[in-house]
């Protein structure tokens, strides 16, 4: 098995930088869109044969060095309580939203294996097929983005619903975001027993707070979940979107690996964070829109900037859009994987 991704999650020296991409399964392939047509997002979420398949359609087209198992974050809500819905145009729509102590009592932590068997059949599945291939990585949204979601009833500008709750009602948010957080400690935990190598906690929205907000609000909740998964041997990867003005509390929450996201000088992050960390990132998704040329003039940049750090993963700030030319994905890993060499 090519354990490149591993081995530097470990802080192990290796020949060269492993790469994979945030959404590297998804609608930007055409393989991924022939699956779709027959089948809608959440159906396909719950289907493990099928979301083992996206799962594995990046692996063998582009080269990346890891699999990202295909599901969403917010399918842990629905066993906790709520309705989902997926909306081509709005995205995800979550019915009632959670804005006070009530909603929060109507809420549950789910049994993991009982309530969420289709994403560890897809685990299982996944292992089978990737025994020879590369590691898998399991991920969970954060408490925090996850509550953004509850609480706005979908994506939000200004996340004020949010605030207003964390301001103005803490003791209510407070209480949600023990629930999540013992929510995703119990899903993470399911999915690296399944069989998960490694996990990404995805704090897409944490980036929209003050540095003092995110220390009360966020980070006593982010080290739990990492302590407790700590007592696993399954390497562990923290990604806060929009994380530059913030590193400096990022930086105590523990997590084996810190993604970066595109908006900062990867120099700038690896100083801000200290060299024994171990750093994910931060190639602008819309670079891949570059010619080949200058997109390796891109790679080059970063690869050399990531050298200072303990270890690299070569990633994207944020996901692949759906826009985006395979042969230029292609193309990324390969540079990663020649200029690194």
């Amino acid at each position: 098995m090519n354990d490149t991704f591993l081995k530097v999650c470990y802080g192990e020296k290796t020949d060269y930088t492993p790469v994979w991409l945030m959404r590297q399964a998804g609608r930007y392939m055409p393989q991924y869109q022939a699956i779709r047509s027959n089948i809608d997002f959440l159906t396909l979420c719950k289907n493990p044969k099928f979301a083992a398949e996206v799962t594995l359609q990046p692996v063998d087209i582009l080269g990346v060095d890891a699999a990202i198992l295909f599901s969403d974050i917010l399918i842990v809500v629905e066993p906790m309580g709520m309705r989902l819905e997926f909306s081509e145009k709005e995205g995800p729509v979550l019915s009632e939203p959670v804005r006070n102590k009530s909603a929060v009592d109507k809420l549950i932590v789910p049994e993991i294996e009982q309530d969420l068997p289709f994403v560890l059949e897809t685990i299982k599945i996944l292992r089978k097929e990737l025994e020879n291939k590369v590691p898998l990585i399991g991920f969970s949204g954060s408490p925090f983005t996850l509550a953004t979601y509850m609480i706005e009833g979908g994506t939000s500008k200004n996340f004020v619903n949010t605030k207003k709750m964390m301001f103005q009602n803490s003791s209510a948010f407070l209480y949600l975001m023990d629930k999540l957080t013992d929510t995703v400690i119990a899903y993470l935990q399911a999915q690296i027993k399944t069989g998960a190598q490694a996990v990404q906690i995805f704090d897409t929205w944490a980036g929209i707070l003050t540095p003092q907000d995110f220390r009360i609000y966020v980070l006593p909740y982010v080290k739990k979940i990492i302590k407790e998964l700590k007592k696993t041997d399954a390497p562990v990867i923290y990604f806060v979107n929009e994380c530059a003005g913030i590193l400096g509390e990022i930086k105590k929450c523990g997590a084996d690996i810190i993604g970066i996201d595109w908006r900062i000088d990867l120099s700038d992050a690896i100083k801000k964070l200290g060299k024994k960390i171990i750093i994910q990132g931060n190639l602008d998704p819309c670079a891949l829109f570059l010619p080949k040329e200058k997109l390796e003039d891109r790679v080059k940049d970063i690869l050399w900037k990531g050298e200072s750090a303990r270890g690299h993963i070569f990633n994207l700030g944020h996901g692949i859009l759906p826009q985006t030319p395979v042969e230029n994905v292609i193309a990324l890993v390969e540079a990663v994987h020649t200029f690194s060499r």
